[in-house]
């Protein structure tokens, strides 16, 4: 078997809700970091966060943009999700990226309609590393004023374009940021910015 086609889930039934729970879980509280199986499967170029995420969301009716960083995992998510990909990203429903800065420009990619908001893309989005201690804040429905975690490898000209996607509410992009076999979930109504540290 290539690498390409490595093992994905080894109960895909179980192990797919599993995901999935941990994917709304991340979405309804938005920057608490969540865990999956550290020892879950990996596709080229990814790690489990990432690719438990896409072998529980992705299938034959989800076409799959790849950033240039996990376009070595195409072969394995056809595979292992039967997902078509697409070379456009405005045409994907589920968007992952080995980099944030392949994300650029945001804009691009589906932000659904005033009607239709729920037509827009999902991104997965590896960072360097998730803490639960940070210079990044998050605030907005479903956090209790301020939530304060870690990103490192988040560029700056990433969080001014999603600023830029705010006014277009409910239209936008629904995110989850990994790192490892960590997750976060980065709803388009969440508001995010990096302020100073303050010692205790």
């Amino acid at each position: 078997m290539t690498a390409e086609l490595a093992s994905g889930f080894t109960e895909p039934v179980r192990h797919a809700q599993q995901g999935f729970r941990a994917a709304l879980d991340a979405l309804s509280r938005p920057g608490r970091i969540t865990h999956v199986a550290a020892d879950g499967p990996t596709a080229p170029g990814l790690g489990p966060a990432s690719t438990t995420l896409m072998l529980s969301l992705a299938d034959f009716e989800t076409p799959v943009w790849l950033g240039a960083g996990a376009a070595a995992s195409g072969e394995y998510f056809r595979f292992h999700c039967g997902c078509p990909l697409t070379r456009e990203r405005g045409g994907a429903v589920i968007a992952c990226l080995a980099n944030p800065a392949e994300a650029l420009p945001l804009a691009d990619f589906e932000l659904g309609s005033d009607k239709a908001p729920e037509a827009s893309a999902t991104l997965i989005i590896q960072v360097a590393a998730l803490d639960d201690q940070g210079s990044f804040e998050f605030s907005g429905p479903g956090i209790d004023g301020v939530h304060r975690i870690g990103i490192q490898g988040l560029p700056t000209e990433w969080l001014r374009e999603r600023a830029m996607l705010a006014p277009l509410f409910p239209r936008g992009v629904d995110i989850f940021l990994t790192s490892g076999n960590r997750l976060c979930g980065l709803p388009r109504t969440t508001i995010i910015k990096e302020t100073p540290c303050m010692s205790r």
